[in-house]
């Protein structure tokens, strides 16, 4: 009976939540300690990769997209772009622009790949847009069938059924799709810059972006079967080809027949 009398004393109960405390709160500091080592690690380098795409952008940038990216008459604005828009602007050499005309021109980078990623993340800092695709999406491990025939449906009315380019109306163009990276196909579809549109995940699935990316490096790998391919421009570019060239040399060997037997 007295040891059950000790058991229910108050100060036992006193101790029992004492010692509770003391074990919640030093796991909890201690949690709380480990998590601020590695978190102001992090911000800090995120906040000077802003820092350091703030001032590339003010030196470059901001005389047509406006000191802090709203736009102007020389540029639109770059709010709610994204990284994504960035990387593959500036990462094709289309951004900083030469000269206004009808359409930018891919051309040679300005910018390494790390001033790249900094201009991009001060970008998307302004708003929510389109982020920089991860390796697992741009893996061309798709299928090249069925990426084959959305491309065709959705993108070979500009880009031709194998991704050679083609005109569009006032000096615009669908550029040819031949050795451009995976990450800059996959971000111009979710960006839609100049007159493409924009295939967000409603319209064309991560995965059907995967499939076309994956249609699209096989045919750049794979020569055509049928001979010689004429830079696949198509019927048109093949009946110019019979008509100029072919029925040409037709022609020149009749005159010269002609001439030898007078």
């Amino acid at each position: 009976m007295k040891n059950k009398g000790s058991r229910r004393s108050p100060f036992a109960a006193v101790l029992v939540m004492a010692a509770g405390l003391a074990l919640t709160g030093g796991g909890y500091a201690a949690a709380t300690a480990a998590v601020e080592q590695v978190k102001p690690a992090s911000a800090v380098a995120s906040a000077a990769q802003v820092e350091e795409g703030r001032k590339l952008f003010l030196a470059n940038c901001a005389s047509c997209h406006g000191k802090a990216a709203e736009g102007s008459a020389a540029g639109p604005s770059l709010i709610g772009v994204g990284a994504a828009s960035v990387d593959f602007q500036v990462g094709t050499g289309r951004m900083p622009g030469q000269a206004s005309g009808p359409q930018l021109e891919a051309k040679k980078v300005q910018f390494t790949q790390e001033q790249i990623d900094s201009l991009a993340a001060y970008v998307a800092s302004l708003a929510p847009g389109p982020a920089v695709p991860t390796e697992e999406m741009l893996a061309a491990d798709g299928d090249a069938t069925r990426g084959g025939e959305l491309f065709r449906i959705n993108c070979a009315m500009c880009h031709n059924a194998v991704g050679a380019g083609g005109a569009l109306t006032e000096g615009k163009f669908a550029p040819a799709l031949k050795g451009v990276e995976s990450k800059h196909i996959y971000e111009a579809m979710v960006t839609g810059p100049q007159n493409m549109p924009v295939f967000n995940d409603a319209n064309l699935t991560p995965e059907d972006k995967k499939d076309i990316i994956t249609y699209l490096k096989y045919v750049e790998e794979n020569p055509s079967a049928g001979g010689y391919e004429l830079a696949n421009l198509g019927p048109v570019v093949e009946g110019l080809f019979a008509w100029v060239f072919v029925l040409g040399l037709i022609i020149a060997i009749t005159i010269w027949l002609g001439a030898k037997s007078n």
